[in-house]
């Protein structure tokens, strides 16, 4: 059913309850003739009580009453008539405190009914409710709200059953950080980081809900944690999102472009969360182009003195013969390093020289994130890009090529652009 009528049949239903209430309360209150018919008739027994008065002095008159009945009778008379006035006053004046009684339920009642549903209700389940029957896909999503904290109850009785369950522990970090407890996510995310170090998908649980705990910084021990989880598992979706946060925090957009890029490829792309992501990439990437963190230019590299021992890689970069006309001198060159197992690059530099050969050198401070460097790995994987448009993310028609299994500290490496991006 329309969600619009499912409510509007709701206050219906409402309405009709309350008239139903006033329909008992109200006509006992507002009665008028019935009243007025009763005090006609209490002055009609006044009347009669005052003739019997008459003739008990008429009667007394003439002898047929002595003094003593006189006065019993009249005395029993009188008692009766205070009665029947006493009882005509609380008549007339009872339906005017009833009606008025009557007048203010009516205004009041469906007022506080109402009143009481907003304060203590929750009127926006309606339309939840309506929406859900609607959208039988939503409707699994609010009955599965109600049994969140259900569930939570279910899987802390197996972390107490079993304190070494890893996906117990796993799956109440998450449960929790879905329904915003963080400190209890955060918990349950260092017992699961305790028993199982090296899965991913704890790793950047556990490195967001440290983020969460020091104001939703993700220097330090999370950023570390989710650049280790990337290395094992590159398209890990926290760990892209994590770290495509952490560019932005940096204001390293170059780095926030390429994880935002990578993660949207993997997301529904009709998915609000895909064009959220979208959007942050595009900022990323339009911010990129004014600030070129990291990157310096390949024709002038020599030797940086925050090298390590042997942490080098030189070479050349060319392109093959049937690709040089495609160069123009709009285009930009980007040249990443990358582990083995792939993840965020470890070092990278950017040219807008594209005149080949190139001759460059990487090492430890060209890295995107000091604690990500060069001298961290025995192997590498070279990407060399040229890009139209400017963006080290790449785009179909720009011009590529790569090289696997480079030993860091190589030297003489000859790393050829050999295909265009499809």
């Amino acid at each position: 059913m329309n969600p619009f009528w499912s409510v509007t049949l709701f206050w219906i239903a409402a309405a009709v309850s309350i008239a139903i209430a006033l329909a008992f309360v109200l006509p006992p209150l507002l009665r008028k003739k019935a009243v007025a018919a009763k005090a006609a008739r209490r002055d009609i027994n006044i009347a009669v009580y005052r003739d019997q008065m008459k003739e008990m002095e008429a009667d007394r008159a003439n002898g047929l009453l002595s003094d003593d009945q006189y006065q019993s009778s009249k005395l029993e008379l009188e008692s009766r008539l205070a009665e029947d006035a006493l009882s005509q006053a609380d008549a007339v004046m009872a339906p005017v405190a009833s009606r008025r009684l009557g007048f203010t339920l009516a205004g009041v009642l469906p007022v506080a009914a109402l009143g009481l549903y907003f304060w203590l209700g929750n009127p926006m389940s309606l339309i939840a409710i309506a929406e859900a029957q609607a959208n039988p896909a939503m409707e699994g999503a609010v009955q599965g709200e109600h049994d969140v904290m259900k569930m939570i109850q279910q899987v802390e009785e197996k972390t107490r059953k079993d304190p070494n369950d890893v996906a117990a522990w796993a799956m109440l970090g998450k449960t929790y950080a879905v329904v915003g407890h963080w400190p209890e996510a955060l918990h349950a995310y260092e017992k699961a980081y305790k028993l199982k170090p090296d899965e991913p998908a704890i790793m950047t649980g556990y490195a967001e809900t440290l983020a969460i705990s020091q104001d939703r910084v993700m220097k330090g021990e999370p950023i570390r944690l989710v650049l280790q989880a990337l290395e094992k598992d590159p398209d890990d979706i926290k760990g892209l999102e994590l770290a495509g946060i952490n560019g932005f925090q940096e204001k390293n957009f170059t780095k926030a472009a390429f994880y935002f890029k990578h993660l949207h490829k993997q997301l529904p792309p009709d998915s609000p969360y895909a064009q959220d992501i979208l959007a942050a990439q595009k900022e990323a990437t339009r911010l990129s182009r004014g600030a070129m963190t990291g990157m310096d230019n390949l024709a002038d590299q020599g030797p940086a003195a925050a090298a390590g021992p042997g942490a080098t890689l030189h070479g050349k970069v060319d392109i093959a013969p049937a690709l040089k006309a495609k160069i123009t001198d709009k285009d930009v060159v980007f040249l990443f390093a990358r582990s083995a197992e792939g993840g965020a690059p470890v070092a990278a530099i950017r040219s807008t020289a594209v005149k080949f050969p190139l001759e460059f050198e990487l090492n430890d401070a060209m890295a995107m994130n000091p604690e990500n460097r060069l001298s961290n790995f025995k192997q590498v994987t070279l990407t060399v890009r040229v890009s139209k448009s400017g963006d080290p993310m790449g785009e179909a028609g720009d011009l590529e090529g790569a090289l696997a299994g480079v030993k860091v500290g190589s030297k003489d490496i000859k790393l050829m652009i050999d295909k265009v991006k499809p």
